[in-house]
């Protein structure tokens, strides 16, 4: 059995995070997760308030143990939504696209776990002395919107600069991902790509076939020219936003060609000019498999490799 500070901290089974997915995190993957004994997340994303307020409430109604919410600062409704989190009873809260500073007297005075996503040591440091319970170190090789150091790079570093748990994120989909994580000096994993193939993820059958499809070499990233980059799988929206970036194009021409993109593809199923966010082990997901199964798998394969380390070493 692993017991690391984050199941600790977390009250859970195993050191496993889903990731706060738009559209993908909503209360089945959320509370299935939970019942498997990881921390299952809720992505608020852009959703209206009283929307993540149902969510959250179905979730509860779907398993009794913890679960959170992930916020995205950036939504105009993150206020709303931050207050809806306390008037919930969530009691775990992760962050995305900007700093928490402004809801962590909320968020603490309530019992609140806050863990902020980070892509540098400077964030990490800043959110520490924000408040911060724990961070989420996640490095480029993640799906959705990236930072510019590799996981590899960025756990150890963010570890020895902050003495709050740091939780390692992007290109982990496995158990040799927990285990190498661990040894980076991070106490557990938050993962995204390899649950969307989960059987309890609602995500069109299409963006599941894609991703079950999908090698290693699949993955692309746009938004290098604006400041906001994202990694998706190639298809025909990534190769027309990669020759509009190359020719220059505004930002506001490339926001409209992916305006709705990623509801187009993980709702409509249009993963050919939908966004279709994936992390670089998208090539390790081979089936589609249950939450219990997907983490129970992870947690044998890493305590076999921990256990079996010191045989390795001659």
């Amino acid at each position: 059995m692993i017991r690391t500070k984050l199941t600790e901290l977390l009250g859970t089974e195993y050191p496993i995070i889903q990731g706060g997915m738009a559209w993908v995190a909503e209360y089945h993957l959320a509370a299935a997760v939970s019942n498997a004994g990881g921390l299952g997340l809720i992505g608020a994303a852009s959703a209206p308030p009283e929307t993540v307020r149902e969510q959250i409430r179905k979730c509860r109604e779907r398993t009794d143990k913890p679960f959170g919410v992930n916020v995205m600062l950036l939504n105009p409704n993150a206020e709303e939504v931050a207050k809806i989190v306390v008037e919930e009873g969530v009691k775990v809260v992760t962050t995305g696209a900007g700093n928490p500073a402004k809801f962590m007297k909320l968020w603490k005075e309530n019992g609140v776990k806050v863990i902020p996503v980070v892509a540098s040591v400077a964030m990490a440091k800043m959110m520490e002395r924000a408040g911060a319970d724990a961070v989420v170190a996640e490095g480029m090789e993640s799906g959705g919107h990236i930072g510019s150091i590799t996981t590899m790079a960025l756990v150890p570093q963010v570890a020895d600069a902050v003495s709050i748990p740091v939780v390692a994120a992007g290109g982990i989909g496995d158990g040799r991902g927990l285990a190498a994580a661990l040894m980076l000096g991070a106490v557990g994993v938050q993962m995204g790509t390899r649950f969307v193939a989960a059987k309890e993820s609602i995500v069109h059958r299409n963006y599941k076939e894609r991703l079950l499809r999908a090698s290693d070499i699949d993955s692309e990233v746009t938004g290098m020219s604006t400041g906001h980059p994202v990694r998706s799988l190639r298809n025909r929206m990534t190769k027309e936003y990669l020759r509009m970036e190359k020719e220059g194009a505004s930002f506001e021409e490339l926001e409209k060609l992916t305006l709705g993109s990623l509801r187009s593809a993980v709702i409509d199923g249009d993963v050919t000019n939908g966004t279709v966010m994936a992390g670089q082990i998208a090539g390790m997901v081979k089936k589609e498999a249950g939450c219990g199964e997907i983490i129970r798998e992870i947690m044998e394969q890493a305590e076999g490799l921990l256990g079996s380390a010191a045989g390795r070493i001659s």
